[in-house]
């Protein structure tokens, strides 16, 4: 009977222990997924961090580009009425006096002044577009080369995480 019993206790030994090593495979397997995952979604939240702060960088560069095109423009526009006042007043002038070639010669010139003006304002304005738009494509490009770097990391993480199971599993 003695015999019968620690042949019994063997076997259930037996299987016990492939049981016990399944289940500790398995918690491993589950706390390296748990922990793949935390780390993937560190990765995510640091992705979008980074995002966030670009956007916010890019939103100030394009309102700083707005602002001072908004101040030159004004600036030109308050020179060009300036300018055409006077103009105005001494065209007025010489049409009192007589002298209507001179004031349709101080017209023509208030409209080339005018014109010009509104030239240079739209190469400015085309200019600070122009940096505007750079500098939204560099942020751009630098949150897609830190959003593929923080996926490289994830991507390494996991393999990492994948061989330490595949080997906790062997052992098993």
């Amino acid at each position: 009977m003695k015999r019968l019993k620690w042949t019994f206790t063997a076997l259930a030994m037996a299987l016990a222990l492939p049981l016990a090593a399944e289940e500790t495979g398995t918690s491993l397997e589950d706390r390296l997924d748990e922990r793949g995952d935390r780390i993937e979604n560190r990765l995510d939240d640091r992705g979008d961090r980074i995002d966030d702060r670009l956007d916010d960088k890019g939103t100030r560069i394009e309102d700083r580009l707005d602002e001072r095109g908004d101040r030159y423009e004004e600036r030109r526009d308050n020179q060009g009425d300036r300018i055409d006042q006077r103009l105005d007043n001494r065209s007025e002038r010489a049409a009192e006096a007589g002298y209507d070639g001179a004031a349709t010669r101080l017209d023509n010139q208030g409209d080339r002044i005018d014109a010009r003006l509104d030239r240079n304002g739209s190469r400015v304005n085309e200019r600070l577009d122009t940096r505007g738009n750079r500098a939204d494509n560099r942020l751009d490009q630098r949150g897609d080369q830190a959003n593929r770097r923080l996926d490289r990391r994830g991507e390494q993480a996991n393999r990492r995480h994948d061989r330490a199971g595949q080997r906790a599993g062997r052992r098993n």
